[in-house]
C-alpha cells in the first residue's frame, strides 16, 4: 500500500506550487500513473489532480484555430476527443491516426493529452521490481541489455537503457514539428520545440523530459503545415489492437507532380524518445516519388541503429514500414 497526499487543484498557480517538488504527480486520466503506482513502480508522496482546472480555464480542454491555419490542443483534452475533431482530422490526419490506434477505446475517452505525451518511456523490466532497471533504480543495472529485448529501442538507446518509448502521438507531433506551451510554478509560460521534450536515456535514463519539478503542459501547437494534409501513421503490431508498436511511421508529404517537395518523418517503436528521422527527410525531399525513393530514405533513417540479437529484425521491419506509409500517402 502506497501512502500519498491527494489534493484536487483549483487553479493552474496552485497546482504548479503543490507539484514543485520531485516527489509529486500530476494526474488527469491517470491511465499511466496509477497503473504503475499499483505495480509499487510509482511512489509518489503527493498527488495533485488536476481535471477541475478546465472549470476555471476551459481551454485547457479545448482545440482552438491558430493564426496561420495551425491548431491548439490543450493540455487536458482528452485523445477521444482530439482523434475525432474534424479539424484535427481533416488538417492533421496523421495525428488522429495515431490516436486513433493508441490504447483502446476505454482508455482514449480517459487519458490527456499532455498526459498521453509524457507516459513513462519503459519496458517488461522496467515494470518489474523484482529486475534490476537503471530507470527504475539509477546505478542498478539494465536487465534488458542481457535479457529479453525483442520489444526493446534500437535507435538512440544507450549502455544504460534500451527501453522504447511507447507512444503513438508523440511520434506523429515530432514528425509535424509541433511545440509545447508549459506553464510553471513561477507563473510564466515557455514554448518549447515538441522534438526537444524528450531526452535520450545516455547515463540517466531515469530522466525522460526536460520539464522541471511543477511544470505542466497547458497546450500542444500543431503548425500550419502544408504537408500535413497528406499525412499517414502506420503501426506495425503483435495484434490488430491495444498493443505497442514494434515499428511505426508517421509521414508528411508535399507533392509539385510527382517530386517530393517537402516530407516530415517520424519512427515510433524503435527509439528511446519520439524519433524524428531528418536524414530520411533529406533523402526524400526533391526527389521523384517512388519506391526507390523511399528505399533510400529508409536505409538512411536505419543507418545509425544499433539492434541487440532479438530485436535486430526491427531494421528491417522499421524500414519496410516506413516505405509503406510513404507508398500510401502518395498513391
Amino acid at each position: 500500500m502506497i501512502d500519498f497526499d491527494y489534493v484536487r487543484a483549483t487553479d493552474l498557480a496552485s497546482a504548479t506550487r503543490a507539484g514543485a517538488t520531485p516527489s509529486t504527480r500530476f494526474v488527469a486520466g491517470g491511465t499511466n500513473l496509477i497503473d504503475l503506482m499499483k505495480l509499487n513502480v510509482e511512489r509518489p508522496a503527493h498527488v495533485v489532480d488536476i481535471n477541475d482546472l478546465t472549470r476555471v480555464d476551459p481551454s485547457l480542454a479545448e482545440i482552438s484555430d491558430l493564426p496561420g491555419g495551425g491548431l491548439r490542443i490543450g493540455g487536458l483534452a482528452r485523445m477521444r476527443d482530439v482523434a475525432w475533431d474534424d479539424r484535427v482530422r481533416e488538417r492533421y490526419p496523421v495525428v488522429s491516426q495515431s490516436l486513433l490506434l493508441a490504447a483502446s477505446g476505454q482508455l482514449r475517452n480517459m487519458a490527456s493529452i499532455g498526459g498521453n505525451v509524457l507516459q513513462r518511456t519503459r519496458c517488461p523490466y522496467f515494470r518489474d521490481t523484482a529486475m534490476p532497471c537503471n530507470k527504475r533504480e539509477p546505478g542498478s543495472g539494465c536487465s534488458a541489455l542481457v535479457g529479453i529485448n525483442r520489444t526493446e529501442a534500437i535507435l538512440g538507446t544507450s549502455e544504460h537503457c534500451i527501453a522504447t518509448y511507447p507512444g503513438d502521438l508523440g511520434v506523429a507531433l515530432v514528425a509535424l514539428g509541433a511545440s509545447v506551451q508549459v506553464h510553471t510554478p513561477s507563473g510564466s509560460v515557455r514554448s518549447l520545440p515538441f522534438a526537444s521534450l524528450h531526452v535520450v536515456p545516455g547515463a540517466h535514463p531515469d530522466r525522460e523530459n526536460v520539464l522541471h519539478a511543477g511544470e505542466l503542459i497547458t497546450a500542444i501547437d500543431l503548425p500550419a503545415l502544408p504537408a500535413a494534409k497528406r499525412s499517414h501513421y502506420l503501426k506495425i503490431r503483435d495484434r490488430a489492437s491495444y498493443a505497442f508498436a514494434l515499428a511505426s511511421a508517421a509521414v508528411a508529404v508535399e507533392l509539385e507532380g510527382r517530386t517530393i517537395r517537402d516530407a516530415r518523418v517520424g519512427l515510433g517503436g524503435i527509439a528511446t524518445k519520439p524519433w524524428r528521422s531528418h536524414e530520411a527527410e533529406r533523402a526524400l525531399i526533391g526527389k521523384p516519388a517512388t519506391e526507390a525513393t523511399f528505399r533510400a530514405a529508409a536505409d538512411a533513417a536505419l543507418a545509425g541503429a544499433r539492434p541487440r540479437k532479438a530485436n535486430a529484425f526491427k531494421v528491417t521491419l522499421a524500414k519496410r514500414t516506413l516505405v509503406r506509409a510513404l507508398t500510401e500517402v502518395t498513391a
